[in-house]
């Protein structure tokens, strides 16, 4: 630690804190993550043994006592979204370069058998050469096969995928595609596409926009802990209307990613082939 110099703190986690800071000789600018330790007879938190040992697994830098040393990069997705004025909306060729950057990320991702899990703008971050990066592991998740079950309380709710949202455990990497999926309409429209308050409100609102899933569009799904036989049935697809900024292809490739099965949604490698980036 004594190689950087902080500058200020930038941001504030469950288990730790995010400073600016300065490499003394290079001056080079980057993030540094202290693990917060409340009791050191707890030892490190899962989380952050969780999120060291992904980011070696990706190939990520960090360093010893504690303290993780990333890229820093200003302005994340959210903010960037936050700064165009009303009335206008994001450059559509910036849109799609954004959205193959971070599907090519999770396919890399993926590759690795990790899951993110916890996808949103503000874990995507911008550098001043229109990069998009994926960053904040915390949360992700290795898998293997057969899957093992996993807690259903991940993801932040607006990007949360339905499996989930139905108290799934034996998710994949399906969850991811449907967080890139509700990140897409919303560089599109600059407005989240499902922005519920509550876990229930949030599946209502997905069933509104895309009709309320069944046996016959989405097997098993009745098996599911949360789900309920009596959940009213929407049965209009009403994707086009709340997106309505968007081309067909665009709206082809959003749809083959929202997906309700999530062994029929598309997978993110395959994303890239679509004709929406062949443009």
């Amino acid at each position: 630690m004594e190689n950087y110099q902080k500058i200020e703190k930038i941001g504030e986690g469950t288990y730790g804190v995010v400073y600016k800071a300065k490499h003394k000789k290079t001056s080079e600018l980057v993030a540094l993550k202290k693990i917060r330790l409340e009791n050191e007879d707890d030892g490190v938190p899962s989380t952050a043994i969780r999120e060291v040992t992904i980011l070696k697994e990706l190939l990520h830098p960090n360093i010893n006592r504690l303290y993780l040393v990333f890229e820093f990069l200003q302005m994340d997705l959210k903010k960037y979204l936050d700064t165009i004025p009303s009335g206008k909306l994001m450059d559509k060729k910036l849109v799609k370069s954004y959205l193959h950057q971070i599907t090519e990320g999770l396919v890399f991702c993926h590759s690795r058998r990790i899951i993110h899990r916890d996808l949103k703008p503000q874990n995507l971050l911008l550098d001043n050469n229109g990069k998009i990066k994926i960053a904040d592991f915390g949360l992700a998740r290795a898998f293997g096969i057969p899957i093992r079950p996993y807690t259903h309380e991940v993801v932040t709710l607006w990007y949360r995928a339905p499996e989930v949202l139905l108290g799934s455990q034996k998710y994949s990497t399906p969850v991811d595609v449907w967080s890139v999926a509700c990140i897409f309409a919303e560089m599109i429209t600059k407005y989240p596409l499902f922005h519920g308050d509550s876990e229930i409100d949030q599946l209502f609102r997905i069933f509104r926009t895309l009709g309320t899933p069944t046996e016959e569009n989405w097997p098993g799904i009745s098996s599911l802990p949360s789900y309920k036989c009596n959940f009213p049935s929407w049965k209009e697809n009403t994707l086009a209307t709340a997106v309505q900024e968007i081309d067909e292809n665009a709206l082809d490739l959003l749809k083959l990613m929202l997906i309700y099965d999530p062994q029929k949604r598309i997978p993110a490698k395959a994303t890239l082939n679509h004709p929406y980036f062949l443009d």
